[in-house]
Protein backbone atom coordinates (compact mmCIF):
# COMPACT_ATOMS: atom_id res chain seq x y z
CA UNK A 1 0.00 0.00 0.00
CA UNK A 2 1.31 3.48 -0.88
CA UNK A 3 0.42 6.04 1.78
CA UNK A 4 -0.34 9.56 0.56
CA UNK A 5 1.68 12.64 1.45
CA UNK A 6 -0.65 13.63 4.27
CA UNK A 7 -0.03 10.34 6.07
CA UNK A 8 3.71 10.50 5.42
CA UNK A 9 3.90 13.58 7.62
CA UNK A 10 2.43 11.70 10.56
CA UNK A 11 4.71 8.72 9.95
CA UNK A 12 7.76 10.97 9.97
CA UNK A 13 6.56 12.46 13.25
CA UNK A 14 6.25 8.98 14.74
CA UNK A 15 9.81 8.05 13.77
CA UNK A 16 11.16 11.29 15.21
CA UNK A 17 9.26 10.76 18.46
CA UNK A 18 10.68 7.29 19.01
CA UNK A 19 14.22 8.25 18.03
CA UNK A 20 14.12 11.24 20.31
CA UNK A 21 12.76 9.30 23.25
CA UNK A 22 15.61 6.80 23.21
CA UNK A 23 18.20 9.48 22.54
CA UNK A 24 17.07 11.28 25.66
CA UNK A 25 17.23 8.20 27.87
CA UNK A 26 19.12 9.27 30.90
CA UNK A 27 17.90 10.08 34.32
CA UNK A 28 14.82 8.63 35.80
CA UNK A 29 15.79 5.91 38.33
CA UNK A 30 17.38 6.41 41.72
CA UNK A 31 19.99 3.67 41.81
CA UNK A 32 22.70 5.86 43.25
CA UNK A 33 21.49 9.38 42.82
CA UNK A 34 20.47 9.17 39.18
CA UNK A 35 18.11 7.21 37.04
CA UNK A 36 18.56 6.10 33.46
CA UNK A 37 14.93 5.88 32.56
CA UNK A 38 13.50 9.38 32.21
CA UNK A 39 14.74 9.83 28.77
CA UNK A 40 12.85 6.77 27.81
CA UNK A 41 9.85 8.35 29.42
CA UNK A 42 10.37 11.39 27.25
CA UNK A 43 12.36 13.76 29.42
CA UNK A 44 14.07 16.14 27.03
CA UNK A 45 15.94 17.94 29.77
CA UNK A 46 18.04 14.83 29.95
CA UNK A 47 19.10 15.18 26.36
CA UNK A 48 21.01 18.42 26.57
CA UNK A 49 24.54 18.35 27.98
CA UNK A 50 24.70 19.71 31.48
CA UNK A 51 26.33 23.06 32.02
CA UNK A 52 29.84 22.76 33.41
CA UNK A 53 30.31 23.78 37.05
CA UNK A 54 32.33 26.91 37.77
CA UNK A 55 35.99 26.80 36.80
CA UNK A 56 38.49 26.11 39.61
CA UNK A 57 39.23 29.34 41.46
CA UNK A 58 42.88 28.51 42.17
CA UNK A 59 45.49 26.87 39.96
CA UNK A 60 48.52 27.53 42.15
CA UNK A 61 50.34 24.73 44.02
CA UNK A 62 49.02 23.92 47.50
CA UNK A 63 50.60 25.68 50.47
CA UNK A 64 53.46 23.97 52.25
CA UNK A 65 53.23 23.14 55.96
CA UNK A 66 55.05 25.92 57.80
CA UNK A 67 54.28 25.80 61.48
CA UNK A 68 52.54 23.90 64.25
CA UNK A 69 48.75 23.88 64.49
CA UNK A 70 47.01 26.27 66.82
CA UNK A 71 45.54 25.05 70.06
CA UNK A 72 42.10 25.33 68.47
CA UNK A 73 43.09 23.02 65.61
CA UNK A 74 44.71 20.52 67.97
CA UNK A 75 41.56 20.48 70.12
CA UNK A 76 39.34 20.15 67.06
CA UNK A 77 41.29 17.18 65.74
CA UNK A 78 41.12 15.54 69.18
CA UNK A 79 37.34 16.07 69.24
CA UNK A 80 37.13 14.53 65.77
CA UNK A 81 39.04 11.42 66.87
CA UNK A 82 36.65 11.12 69.80
CA UNK A 83 33.70 11.41 67.38
CA UNK A 84 32.55 14.59 69.09
CA UNK A 85 31.80 16.10 65.72
CA UNK A 86 29.70 19.09 66.84
CA UNK A 87 32.44 20.39 69.17
CA UNK A 88 35.05 19.77 66.49
CA UNK A 89 33.00 21.62 63.87
CA UNK A 90 32.69 24.72 66.07
CA UNK A 91 36.47 24.94 66.46
CA UNK A 92 37.21 24.11 62.82
CA UNK A 93 34.86 26.83 61.55
CA UNK A 94 36.71 29.39 63.68
CA UNK A 95 39.99 28.30 62.06
CA UNK A 96 38.54 28.45 58.55
CA UNK A 97 37.29 31.97 59.24
CA UNK A 98 40.82 33.03 60.20
CA UNK A 99 40.17 33.67 63.89
CA UNK A 100 43.11 31.56 65.11
CA UNK A 101 45.97 32.74 62.89
CA UNK A 102 46.79 29.26 61.58
CA UNK A 103 49.07 28.87 58.57
CA UNK A 104 47.33 28.33 55.18
CA UNK A 105 48.14 24.60 55.17
CA UNK A 106 46.53 24.15 58.55
CA UNK A 107 43.52 26.20 57.50
CA UNK A 108 43.05 23.85 54.55
CA UNK A 109 43.32 20.87 56.89
CA UNK A 110 40.67 22.42 59.12
CA UNK A 111 38.45 22.99 56.09
CA UNK A 112 38.70 19.35 55.03
CA UNK A 113 37.91 18.06 58.51
CA UNK A 114 35.04 20.53 58.80
CA UNK A 115 33.44 18.93 55.74
CA UNK A 116 33.89 15.51 57.33
CA UNK A 117 32.32 16.69 60.59
CA UNK A 118 29.27 18.02 58.76
CA UNK A 119 28.97 14.70 56.93
CA UNK A 120 29.09 12.68 60.15
CA UNK A 121 26.51 15.02 61.68
CA UNK A 122 24.35 14.29 58.61
CA UNK A 123 24.27 17.90 57.48
CA UNK A 124 24.99 16.75 53.97
CA UNK A 125 24.33 20.04 52.17
CA UNK A 126 26.80 21.88 54.41
CA UNK A 127 29.34 19.08 53.87
CA UNK A 128 28.86 19.44 50.13
CA UNK A 129 29.41 23.18 50.43
CA UNK A 130 32.78 22.63 52.07
CA UNK A 131 33.90 19.88 49.70
CA UNK A 132 32.75 21.95 46.72
CA UNK A 133 35.07 24.77 47.82
CA UNK A 134 37.93 22.29 47.96
CA UNK A 135 37.11 20.68 44.61
CA UNK A 136 36.97 24.05 42.89
CA UNK A 137 40.44 24.89 44.21
CA UNK A 138 41.73 21.84 42.33
CA UNK A 139 45.37 21.03 43.07
CA UNK A 140 45.64 24.31 44.93
CA UNK A 141 44.20 22.49 47.93
CA UNK A 142 46.17 19.92 49.90
CA UNK A 143 43.08 17.73 50.28
CA UNK A 144 41.80 18.02 46.70
CA UNK A 145 42.35 14.33 45.92
CA UNK A 146 41.17 13.14 49.33
CA UNK A 147 37.88 14.99 48.81
CA UNK A 148 36.90 12.84 45.83
CA UNK A 149 35.85 9.84 47.90
CA UNK A 150 33.74 12.07 50.15
CA UNK A 151 31.95 13.41 47.11
CA UNK A 152 31.19 9.81 46.16
CA UNK A 153 29.77 9.19 49.63
CA UNK A 154 27.65 12.35 49.41
CA UNK A 155 26.22 11.17 46.09
CA UNK A 156 24.49 8.39 48.04
CA UNK A 157 22.84 10.90 50.37
CA UNK A 158 21.96 13.84 48.11
CA UNK A 159 19.90 13.63 44.90
CA UNK A 160 21.29 14.54 41.51
CA UNK A 161 20.08 18.19 41.55
CA UNK A 162 22.71 18.85 44.26
CA UNK A 163 25.28 18.88 41.44
CA UNK A 164 27.78 16.34 42.74
CA UNK A 165 28.35 14.76 39.32
CA UNK A 166 29.69 18.05 37.99
CA UNK A 167 32.23 18.25 40.83
CA UNK A 168 33.39 14.67 40.34
CA UNK A 169 33.99 15.46 36.69
CA UNK A 170 36.66 17.97 37.77
CA UNK A 171 38.97 15.11 38.63
CA UNK A 172 39.91 14.07 35.10
CA UNK A 173 38.78 12.80 31.71
CA UNK A 174 40.62 9.48 31.77
CA UNK A 175 40.25 6.31 33.84
CA UNK A 176 43.89 6.82 34.83
CA UNK A 177 42.71 9.59 37.14
CA UNK A 178 41.14 6.93 39.36
CA UNK A 179 43.95 4.38 39.41
CA UNK A 180 44.77 5.08 43.07
CA UNK A 181 41.37 3.60 43.97
CA UNK A 182 41.78 0.48 41.83
CA UNK A 183 42.71 -1.75 44.73
CA UNK A 184 40.85 -4.68 46.31
CA UNK A 185 40.15 -2.73 49.49
CA UNK A 186 38.60 0.22 47.58
CA UNK A 187 36.99 -1.70 44.70
CA UNK A 188 33.46 -0.50 45.43
CA UNK A 189 34.59 3.12 45.66
CA UNK A 190 36.48 2.74 42.38
CA UNK A 191 33.40 1.42 40.59
CA UNK A 192 31.23 4.16 42.04
CA UNK A 193 33.64 6.88 40.94
CA UNK A 194 33.91 5.30 37.48
CA UNK A 195 30.14 5.47 37.18
CA UNK A 196 29.93 9.08 38.38
CA UNK A 197 32.71 10.09 35.99
CA UNK A 198 30.90 8.34 33.15
CA UNK A 199 27.71 10.20 34.02
CA UNK A 200 29.56 13.51 33.96
CA UNK A 201 31.06 12.97 30.52
CA UNK A 202 27.74 11.65 29.25
CA UNK A 203 26.06 14.86 30.38
CA UNK A 204 28.78 16.88 28.67
CA UNK A 205 28.10 15.04 25.39
CA UNK A 206 31.53 13.32 25.40
CA UNK A 207 30.12 9.87 24.70
CA UNK A 208 33.40 8.13 23.93
CA UNK A 209 34.89 9.29 27.24
CA UNK A 210 31.71 8.31 29.04
CA UNK A 211 31.91 4.78 27.62
CA UNK A 212 35.53 4.40 28.71
CA UNK A 213 34.36 4.83 32.30
CA UNK A 214 31.17 2.78 32.00
CA UNK A 215 32.93 -0.14 30.34
CA UNK A 216 35.69 -0.14 32.97
CA UNK A 217 33.32 -0.95 35.82
CA UNK A 218 33.83 -4.43 37.28
CA UNK A 219 31.42 -7.12 35.99
CA UNK A 220 30.44 -8.02 39.56
CA UNK A 221 29.63 -4.44 40.55
CA UNK A 222 26.02 -3.57 41.40
CA UNK A 223 26.49 -0.57 39.09
CA UNK A 224 27.38 -2.70 36.07
CA UNK A 225 23.84 -2.86 34.72
CA UNK A 226 23.52 0.94 35.09
CA UNK A 227 26.73 1.26 33.13
CA UNK A 228 25.56 -1.16 30.42
CA UNK A 229 22.37 0.81 30.01
CA UNK A 230 24.17 4.12 29.68
CA UNK A 231 26.66 2.54 27.31
CA UNK A 232 23.73 1.67 25.07
CA UNK A 233 22.36 5.20 25.33
CA UNK A 234 25.70 6.74 24.33
CA UNK A 235 25.55 4.71 21.11
CA UNK A 236 21.92 5.76 20.57
CA UNK A 237 22.91 9.40 20.93
CA UNK A 238 25.52 8.80 18.23
CA UNK A 239 22.97 7.02 16.01
CA UNK A 240 24.88 3.72 16.17
CA UNK A 241 22.10 1.15 16.24
CA UNK A 242 24.15 -2.06 16.20
CA UNK A 243 26.40 -1.46 19.24
CA UNK A 244 23.46 0.13 21.07
CA UNK A 245 21.39 -3.01 20.52
CA UNK A 246 24.24 -5.20 21.77
CA UNK A 247 24.49 -3.16 24.97
CA UNK A 248 20.78 -3.46 25.69
CA UNK A 249 20.79 -7.16 24.81
CA UNK A 250 23.39 -7.72 27.54
CA UNK A 251 20.81 -6.52 30.05
CA UNK A 252 18.15 -8.75 28.50
CA UNK A 253 20.49 -11.76 28.67
CA UNK A 254 21.25 -10.93 32.30
CA UNK A 255 17.63 -10.82 33.49
CA UNK A 256 15.18 -12.23 30.94
CA UNK A 257 13.55 -15.46 32.08
CA UNK A 258 14.77 -15.14 35.66
CA UNK A 259 12.29 -15.52 38.48
CA UNK A 260 11.97 -13.17 41.44
CA UNK A 261 13.73 -10.13 40.04
CA UNK A 262 13.71 -7.17 42.38
CA UNK A 263 12.12 -3.84 41.42
CA UNK A 264 15.31 -2.33 40.02
CA UNK A 265 16.15 -5.42 37.99
CA UNK A 266 12.63 -5.55 36.54
CA UNK A 267 12.86 -1.92 35.62
CA UNK A 268 16.18 -2.27 33.84
CA UNK A 269 14.88 -5.27 31.91
CA UNK A 270 11.81 -3.31 30.79
CA UNK A 271 13.93 -0.31 29.84
CA UNK A 272 16.19 -2.57 27.79
CA UNK A 273 13.21 -4.04 25.89
CA UNK A 274 11.76 -0.57 25.35
CA UNK A 275 15.10 0.72 24.07
CA UNK A 276 15.48 -2.23 21.71
CA UNK A 277 11.95 -1.74 20.37
CA UNK A 278 12.63 1.91 19.60
CA UNK A 279 15.88 1.08 17.84
CA UNK A 280 14.19 -1.60 15.74
CA UNK A 281 11.40 0.84 14.91
CA UNK A 282 13.82 3.56 13.85
CA UNK A 283 15.57 1.06 11.56
CA UNK A 284 12.21 -0.15 10.16
CA UNK A 285 12.43 -3.65 11.61
CA UNK A 286 8.74 -3.56 12.47
CA UNK A 287 8.25 -7.19 13.57
CA UNK A 288 11.30 -7.10 15.85
CA UNK A 289 10.10 -3.83 17.34
CA UNK A 290 6.65 -5.29 18.03
CA UNK A 291 8.17 -8.38 19.62
CA UNK A 292 10.29 -6.22 21.93
CA UNK A 293 7.39 -3.97 22.95
CA UNK A 294 5.33 -7.06 23.74
CA UNK A 295 7.97 -8.02 26.31
CA UNK A 296 7.05 -5.04 28.50
CA UNK A 297 4.51 -6.42 31.02
CA UNK A 298 1.36 -4.70 32.20
CA UNK A 299 2.93 -4.30 35.64
CA UNK A 300 5.66 -2.06 34.23
CA UNK A 301 5.45 1.73 34.44
CA UNK A 302 6.47 1.68 30.76
CA UNK A 303 3.59 -0.55 29.68
CA UNK A 304 1.45 2.27 28.31
CA UNK A 305 4.41 3.75 26.45
CA UNK A 306 4.97 0.35 24.88
CA UNK A 307 1.31 -0.02 23.93
CA UNK A 308 1.18 3.41 22.32
CA UNK A 309 4.46 3.13 20.43
CA UNK A 310 3.63 -0.38 19.28
CA UNK A 311 0.41 0.95 17.75
CA UNK A 312 2.53 3.05 15.36
CA UNK A 313 4.45 -0.07 14.31
CA UNK A 314 1.17 -1.89 13.60
CA UNK A 315 0.09 1.14 11.58
CA UNK A 316 3.29 0.94 9.56
CA UNK A 317 2.52 -2.65 8.51
CA UNK A 318 -1.19 -1.91 7.89
CA UNK A 319 -2.33 -4.00 10.84
CA UNK A 320 -4.98 -1.51 11.83
CA UNK A 321 -7.02 -3.83 14.03
CA UNK A 322 -4.03 -4.28 16.34
CA UNK A 323 -3.18 -0.56 16.29
CA UNK A 324 -6.76 0.36 17.22
CA UNK A 325 -6.82 -2.40 19.83
CA UNK A 326 -3.80 -0.88 21.57
CA UNK A 327 -5.46 2.53 21.51
CA UNK A 328 -8.55 0.94 23.05
CA UNK A 329 -6.32 -0.32 25.89
CA UNK A 330 -4.90 3.17 26.46
CA UNK A 331 -8.44 4.51 26.83
CA UNK A 332 -9.33 2.00 29.53
CA UNK A 333 -10.59 3.47 32.83
CA UNK A 334 -7.73 1.57 34.48
CA UNK A 335 -5.44 4.21 32.98
CA UNK A 336 -7.57 7.29 33.53
CA UNK A 337 -4.52 9.25 34.69
CA UNK A 338 -2.55 8.49 31.52
CA UNK A 339 -2.23 11.12 28.82
CA UNK A 340 -1.78 9.95 25.22
CA UNK A 341 -3.55 12.44 22.96
CA UNK A 342 -1.37 11.27 20.05
CA UNK A 343 -3.23 7.98 20.20
CA UNK A 344 -6.48 9.73 19.34
CA UNK A 345 -4.78 11.45 16.41
CA UNK A 346 -3.49 8.09 15.19
CA UNK A 347 -7.00 6.65 15.44
CA UNK A 348 -8.34 9.45 13.24
CA UNK A 349 -5.51 8.93 10.75
CA UNK A 350 -6.28 5.21 10.52
CA UNK A 351 -9.94 5.88 9.82
CA UNK A 352 -8.94 8.49 7.25
CA UNK A 353 -6.54 6.06 5.58
CA UNK A 354 -9.36 3.51 5.31
CA UNK A 355 -11.66 6.17 3.83
CA UNK A 356 -13.91 6.00 6.89
CA UNK A 357 -14.30 9.76 6.81
CA UNK A 358 -17.36 9.97 9.04
CA UNK A 359 -15.61 7.95 11.73
CA UNK A 360 -12.47 10.06 11.41
CA UNK A 361 -14.57 13.22 11.72
CA UNK A 362 -16.27 11.91 14.87
CA UNK A 363 -12.88 11.17 16.47
CA UNK A 364 -11.55 14.62 15.56
CA UNK A 365 -14.67 16.38 16.80
CA UNK A 366 -14.54 14.52 20.11
CA UNK A 367 -10.85 15.34 20.52
CA UNK A 368 -11.52 19.05 20.04
CA UNK A 369 -14.50 18.89 22.40
CA UNK A 370 -12.32 17.24 25.08
CA UNK A 371 -9.14 19.26 24.75
CA UNK A 372 -10.17 22.78 23.79
CA UNK A 373 -11.53 23.34 27.34
CA UNK A 374 -8.44 21.67 28.82
CA UNK A 375 -6.17 24.05 26.92
CA UNK A 376 -8.21 27.06 28.04
CA UNK A 377 -8.14 25.94 31.70
CA UNK A 378 -4.39 25.33 31.57
CA UNK A 379 -3.74 28.71 30.01
CA UNK A 380 -5.88 30.50 32.59
CA UNK A 381 -4.17 28.66 35.44
CA UNK A 382 -0.69 29.48 34.12
CA UNK A 383 -1.44 33.19 34.13
CA UNK A 384 -1.92 33.08 37.91
CA UNK A 385 1.77 32.51 38.60
CA UNK A 386 4.19 35.40 38.29
CA UNK A 387 7.46 33.63 39.05
CA UNK A 388 9.10 30.24 39.58
CA UNK A 389 8.59 30.32 43.35
CA UNK A 390 4.81 30.64 42.93
CA UNK A 391 4.80 27.82 40.43
CA UNK A 392 6.82 25.68 42.83
CA UNK A 393 4.22 26.24 45.53
CA UNK A 394 1.47 25.24 43.08
CA UNK A 395 3.37 22.06 42.23
CA UNK A 396 3.88 21.19 45.88
CA UNK A 397 0.20 21.78 46.77
CA UNK A 398 -0.88 19.71 43.78
CA UNK A 399 1.38 16.82 44.77
CA UNK A 400 0.09 16.94 48.35
CA UNK A 401 -3.55 16.99 47.21
CA UNK A 402 -2.95 13.98 44.98
CA UNK A 403 -1.03 12.13 47.71
CA UNK A 404 -3.91 12.83 50.10
CA UNK A 405 -6.29 11.06 47.71
CA UNK A 406 -8.00 14.01 46.00
CA UNK A 407 -8.26 12.13 42.70
CA UNK A 408 -9.88 9.15 44.43
CA UNK A 409 -12.59 11.37 45.93
CA UNK A 410 -15.11 11.37 43.10
CA UNK A 411 -17.26 13.95 44.91
CA UNK A 412 -14.46 16.50 44.62
CA UNK A 413 -15.11 18.19 41.27
CA UNK A 414 -12.16 20.59 41.39
CA UNK A 415 -8.68 20.42 42.86
CA UNK A 416 -6.85 23.72 43.48
CA UNK A 417 -9.42 25.35 41.25
CA UNK A 418 -8.84 22.96 38.34
CA UNK A 419 -11.45 20.46 37.07
CA UNK A 420 -10.61 16.84 37.86
CA UNK A 421 -10.10 15.99 34.19
CA UNK A 422 -7.56 18.80 33.81
CA UNK A 423 -5.73 17.68 36.95
CA UNK A 424 -5.26 14.23 35.39
CA UNK A 425 -3.58 15.91 32.43
CA UNK A 426 -1.40 18.16 34.61
CA UNK A 427 -0.39 15.26 36.83
CA UNK A 428 0.87 13.33 33.82
CA UNK A 429 2.95 16.29 32.67
CA UNK A 430 4.43 16.99 36.12
CA UNK A 431 4.94 13.41 37.22
CA UNK A 432 8.36 12.68 35.72
CA UNK A 433 11.20 11.57 37.92
CA UNK A 434 13.51 14.46 37.15
CA UNK A 435 10.96 16.89 38.55
CA UNK A 436 10.17 14.67 41.52
CA UNK A 437 13.87 14.42 42.38
CA UNK A 438 14.02 18.20 42.51
CA UNK A 439 11.06 18.19 44.89
CA UNK A 440 12.79 15.56 47.01
CA UNK A 441 15.89 17.74 47.16
CA UNK A 442 13.92 20.68 48.57
CA UNK A 443 12.27 18.41 51.13
CA UNK A 444 15.65 16.99 52.14
CA UNK A 445 16.99 20.49 52.69
CA UNK A 446 13.98 21.36 54.82
CA UNK A 447 14.57 18.25 56.94
CA UNK A 448 18.19 19.24 57.47
CA UNK A 449 17.04 22.69 58.59
CA UNK A 450 14.65 21.10 61.10
CA UNK A 451 17.41 18.82 62.31
CA UNK A 452 19.66 21.83 62.95
CA UNK A 453 16.95 23.54 65.03
CA UNK A 454 16.89 20.50 67.33
CA UNK A 455 20.63 20.69 68.02
CA UNK A 456 21.85 22.34 71.27
CA UNK A 457 21.47 26.10 71.22
CA UNK A 458 25.22 26.56 71.72
CA UNK A 459 25.87 24.75 68.44
CA UNK A 460 22.98 26.37 66.54
CA UNK A 461 24.20 29.86 67.50
CA UNK A 462 27.85 29.14 66.74
CA UNK A 463 29.45 30.19 63.47
CA UNK A 464 29.40 26.52 62.43
CA UNK A 465 25.65 26.31 63.01
CA UNK A 466 25.11 29.58 61.19
CA UNK A 467 27.12 28.32 58.25
CA UNK A 468 25.03 25.14 58.07
CA UNK A 469 21.81 27.15 58.01
CA UNK A 470 23.17 29.56 55.42
CA UNK A 471 24.23 26.68 53.15
CA UNK A 472 20.80 25.06 53.50
CA UNK A 473 18.88 28.28 52.83
CA UNK A 474 21.02 29.17 49.82
CA UNK A 475 20.71 25.70 48.31
CA UNK A 476 16.98 25.65 49.05
CA UNK A 477 16.40 29.00 47.35
CA UNK A 478 18.22 27.84 44.23
CA UNK A 479 16.49 24.45 44.29
CA UNK A 480 13.02 26.02 44.59
CA UNK A 481 13.71 28.37 41.70
CA UNK A 482 15.09 25.53 39.56
CA UNK A 483 12.20 23.23 40.42
CA UNK A 484 9.62 25.93 39.70
CA UNK A 485 11.31 26.74 36.40
CA UNK A 486 11.42 23.07 35.43
CA UNK A 487 7.76 22.57 36.38
CA UNK A 488 6.73 25.69 34.47
CA UNK A 489 8.62 24.48 31.38
CA UNK A 490 6.87 21.10 31.63
CA UNK A 491 3.52 22.85 31.98
CA UNK A 492 4.19 25.17 29.03
CA UNK A 493 5.35 22.22 26.94
CA UNK A 494 2.08 20.48 27.73
CA UNK A 495 0.17 23.52 26.49
CA UNK A 496 2.25 23.60 23.31
CA UNK A 497 1.70 19.91 22.69
CA UNK A 498 -2.05 20.19 23.13
CA UNK A 499 -2.14 23.11 20.72
CA UNK A 500 -0.03 21.11 18.24
CA UNK A 501 -2.48 18.20 18.47
CA UNK A 502 -5.41 20.53 17.96
CA UNK A 503 -3.64 21.90 14.89
CA UNK A 504 -3.19 18.35 13.64
CA UNK A 505 -6.90 17.69 14.04
CA UNK A 506 -7.55 20.77 11.91
CA UNK A 507 -5.28 19.32 9.28
CA UNK A 508 -7.15 16.02 9.41
CA UNK A 509 -10.46 17.88 9.06
CA UNK A 510 -9.20 19.68 5.97
CA UNK A 511 -8.09 16.40 4.40
CA UNK A 512 -11.45 14.82 5.24
CA UNK A 513 -13.29 17.65 3.50
CA UNK A 514 -11.03 17.33 0.46
CA UNK A 515 -11.64 13.60 0.37
CA UNK A 516 -15.38 14.00 0.68
CA UNK A 517 -15.26 16.35 -2.28
CA UNK A 518 -13.47 13.67 -4.24
CA UNK A 519 -10.19 15.53 -4.56
CA UNK A 520 -8.23 12.47 -3.38
CA UNK A 521 -9.87 9.89 -5.60
CA UNK A 522 -7.30 10.16 -8.35
CA UNK A 523 -4.40 9.86 -5.91
CA UNK A 524 -6.03 6.85 -4.24
CA UNK A 525 -6.63 5.15 -7.58
CA UNK A 526 -3.02 5.64 -8.64
CA UNK A 527 -1.46 4.47 -5.42
CA UNK A 528 -3.77 1.83 -4.07
CA UNK A 529 -5.95 -1.10 -4.92
CA UNK A 530 -9.45 0.34 -4.88
CA UNK A 531 -12.34 -1.56 -3.40
CA UNK A 532 -10.23 -4.27 -1.80
CA UNK A 533 -11.07 -5.17 1.79
CA UNK A 534 -8.05 -6.05 3.95
CA UNK A 535 -9.05 -9.32 5.52
CA UNK A 536 -6.58 -9.02 8.41
CA UNK A 537 -8.24 -5.76 9.43
CA UNK A 538 -11.87 -6.60 8.66
CA UNK A 539 -11.87 -9.99 10.39
CA UNK A 540 -10.57 -11.04 13.79
CA UNK A 541 -9.42 -14.65 14.02
CA UNK A 542 -8.23 -16.71 16.97
CA UNK A 543 -5.78 -19.54 17.50
CA UNK A 544 -5.62 -22.54 19.83
CA UNK A 545 -4.41 -20.34 22.72
CA UNK A 546 -6.98 -17.54 22.35
CA UNK A 547 -10.71 -17.08 21.91
CA UNK A 548 -12.61 -14.16 20.41
CA UNK A 549 -14.79 -12.42 22.98
CA UNK A 550 -16.86 -9.43 21.84
CA UNK A 551 -16.28 -6.21 23.78
CA UNK A 552 -19.52 -5.22 25.51
CA UNK A 553 -18.47 -1.96 27.13
CA UNK A 554 -16.79 -3.43 30.19
CA UNK A 555 -13.00 -3.52 30.61
CA UNK A 556 -11.25 -6.43 32.31
CA UNK A 557 -7.62 -6.12 33.35
CA UNK A 558 -6.61 -9.50 31.91
CA UNK A 559 -7.92 -8.37 28.51
CA UNK A 560 -5.76 -5.25 28.33
CA UNK A 561 -3.32 -5.41 25.45
CA UNK A 562 -5.33 -8.09 23.64
CA UNK A 563 -8.03 -5.94 22.07
CA UNK A 564 -8.60 -5.98 18.31
CA UNK A 565 -10.85 -3.55 16.49
CA UNK A 566 -11.89 -4.67 13.01
CA UNK A 567 -11.81 -1.97 10.39
CA UNK A 568 -12.96 -2.36 6.79
CA UNK A 569 -11.48 -0.35 3.97
CA UNK A 570 -14.06 1.73 2.12
CA UNK A 571 -11.90 3.49 -0.45
CA UNK A 572 -13.36 3.49 -3.96
CA UNK A 573 -16.78 2.22 -2.92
Amino acid sequence: MVKNGFLTGFLTLAVLLTLGAVAHAQDDMDFTSEDPGAALAGDDTAAAPAAAPPAPVIAAPPPKPSGPPSEALANALRFYQQERYAQAAVQLQRIVQGETGDEPANVQKAQFFLGKCFYHLKFYQAALGVFEEIALMSTGHIYFHSTLQWLAQLSRELPEPAGIIGLVGRYGDSVNALQEFKRPQTKDLYNELMYLMGRYWYQMGEFGKARSFFMGISPDSELKVNAEFFTGITYVRQRKAMPASKAFLKIVERYDGQLFLDEDEERFLNLAWLSLARIYYSTKHWDSAIAAWNKVPQSSEYYLDAQFEESWAYFQIDNYSRALGNIHTLQSPYFRESFYPEAVILKAVIFFDQCLYDDAKLVVDQFRKDFEPVKDELQANLSKFQDNVQFFEFLRKLRKAIDDGALEDTDQKTILGLPRGVVYVVKGALDDRTLLRNLDYVELLEKEAEKLKKMPAQFVNSTAGQRIMQDIETAKSVAIDNTGNLARSRYERLLTEIQDFLNQTTRVEIEILKALRGELEQEAAAGDEIGRVHAKNAEISSDEEHVVWPFQGEYWRDELGYYRQPVERHCGR
